[in-house]
């Protein structure tokens, strides 16, 4: 008998322990998802808007360590390898690209975006050459979204 009372308290003190040390909070984080896609749309608008100006700047859409993956091309790992394909795709290009996100997937914390969009380029004459649509995985660093993943695919419109 006093073998099972001491083997209760053990257990019954160890697992008061176990919750007394749990420091992790259930927290109700709320997410606005409007709020949220309105912010990974001002990120397309604002990448559109320098690729479109023909100007290589820093607009913080990429992660340093992103990879994008186009269709029937090798992956673009890091910020370097964007640079170097931007600089090219550039040089020939009267071409003007948008994105529009349709939808967007939050995780429950709001730290990772999944972004669903569709993008169109057309020529100097309005005509639209290429349409696609792509996803884009966000991340939450230092208080901002920045891309960390994307892919696009051609619809058919082809130059």
């Amino acid at each position: 008998m006093k073998n099972k009372i001491i083997i209760r308290a053990v257990v019954t003190g160890f697992c008061v322990l176990l919750i007394s040390c749990n420091t992790k909070k259930d927290e109700n984080v709320v997410i606005d998802l409007k709020q949220v896609k309105k912010e990974i749309q001002a990120k397309e608008n604002e990448y559109a808007a320098t690729y479109n100006a023909g100007q290589l700047k820093e607009i913080g859409y990429y992660a340093d360590d992103a990879i994008t993956f186009y269709q029937n091309r090798p992956p673009i790992i890091g910020k370097e390898a964007r640079y170097e394909f931007l600089e090219s795709d550039l040089a020939n290009n009267t071409n003007t690209i948008s994105f529009e996100t349709k939808e967007v997937f939050v995780s429950h914390d709001g730290n990772m975006v999944l972004e669903v969009g569709y993008y169109k380029v057309i020529d100097s004459t309005k005509t639209p050459i290429n349409t696609g649509n792509y996803m884009s995985y966000f991340e939450k660093r230092d208080g901002k979204y920045v891309c960390v993943r994307d892919m696009s695919a051609s619809d058919g419109l082809t130059e």
